[in-house]
């Protein structure tokens, strides 16, 4: 067995992990909370969330050996939280497949993988400092599944204020 074979099932679990968490960020934000910027020359919610859509997408590219990069101008966040889902769930179909990776499985997870990672907790602190926070949560005791990675994620479980 290779290397990604015995990975695959990891980087599927942390894309479900991306999935959850960003669903948790991303449901119920203010209708404002797009265009909210914390200071000039910072991103908003919005291009960090289009920004995120670019990263799976590209993640896919590399994992097909078809790499390209694009850089997405935001839509509406509706458009953009589908597209976020889309993303994950073309990836995460493709990680189930028997198909090898062109790239190492370890350079997947430390580029676009963590980086989806970092995005999502920008989301989050930006949900709080804008005034609309999200319920802090146990997140070991959450219900993430590998391959469960679009929008209807189950409820959370521990929460906390």
């Amino acid at each position: 067995m290779g290397d990604d074979q015995i990975a695959r099932p990891l980087l599927r679990h942390t894309l479900a992990t991306v999935a959850y968490r960003g669903g948790k960020a991303l449901r119920g934000a203010p209708p404002d909370f797009a265009l909210f910027r914390v200071r000039e020359g910072s991103r908003t919610p919005g291009e960090i969330l289009a920004h995120l859509g670019d990263l799976f997408d590209w993640a896919l590219t590399l994992a097909t050996g078809a790499v390209a990069w694009h850089t997405s101008e935001p839509q509406t966040w509706d458009r953009d939280v589908d597209r976020f889902f889309a993303a994950l769930e073309t990836l995460d179909a493709h990680l189930a497949t028997d198909a090898p990776l062109a790239c190492l499985a370890g350079q997947l997870f430390q580029g676009p993988i963590a980086d989806g990672l970092t995005h999502v907790g920008q989301l989050t602190m930006l949900r709080r400092i804008s005034g609309a926070p999200i319920r802090g949560e146990n997140y070991f005791k959450a219900s993430i599944a590998a391959g469960r990675v679009g929008a209807d994620q189950p409820p959370s479980r521990v929460e906390f204020d």
